[in-house]
């Protein structure tokens, strides 16, 4: 007489069994990234607090460069001349043009600490607003520091084509004003051409890890 006992087969208790569903830990690569993006915002800070601290300085050194000399024009004459910015236009659309980039770097200073601050505030799309803005105000800078660079050289060297006389050898107080105003305003665009370099970078980062 054949038994009823029927033998169940291997592959189908072992297709009954459910398997356990285990939570993953979250990849490596991702928090790396986010540390990374986050040492970006910490130098994006810190250069737009050096850019405010350069151009500020360049602002007064420049607005505080006025001399008055005495200048002999016989020998019985002597006349009192005085040197100023305000007697240059070049010199007038240095000031504009710095203390734009003075408020420009005050406000994005703030919004890049609050961006450190934030979770997730570095973003795309606030990167990409920094670089239009920060190439904006590269241009206007750069133009303001090569124009009143050309002033302060025929003021240092004359040009003998033109007829125009040096000044440096007489005002030599409001000549070393403005050589440091210069100075001051050259390290200024080079802050601003490391901040669109490193907003580019990120931007990169961010569209590459989509």
């Amino acid at each position: 007489m054949a038994s009823n006992d029927t033998a169940t087969p291997p592959h189908a208790a072992i297709s009954m069994e459910v398997p356990l569903k285990t939570s993953a830990p979250p990849p490596r690569e991702h928090g790396s990234r986010t540390r990374s993006f986050k040492k970006h915002a910490v130098v994006d800070m810190l250069l737009r607090v050096f850019l405010f601290a350069t151009t500020v300085a360049s602002v007064i050194v420049m607005v505080t460069s006025e001399e008055t000399t005495q200048i002999r024009v016989t020998p019985t004459l002597v006349i009192s001349r005085t040197a100023k910015f305000s007697n240059s236009p070049a010199h007038i659309y240095f000031i504009a043009a710095l203390s734009v980039a003075a408020l420009y770097s005050l406000i994005t200073s703030l919004v890049s600490i609050l961006a450190v601050m934030k979770p997730g505030g570095n973003s795309a799309k606030l990167k990409f607003h920094f670089v239009i803005l920060d190439s904006l105000l590269l241009g206007i800078v750069a133009a303001a520091t090569g124009a009143t660079g050309g002033v302060g050289y025929i003021g240092l060297k004359g040009n003998s084509h033109s007829n125009w006389n040096k000044i440096c050898n007489r005002y030599d107080t409001y000549c070393t004003h403005i050589k440091a105003s210069i100075f001051l305003s050259l390290i200024a665009s080079i802050t601003l051409l490391l901040l669109v370099w490193l907003s580019v970078y990120v931007l990169s980062k961010k569209i590459a890890r989509r």
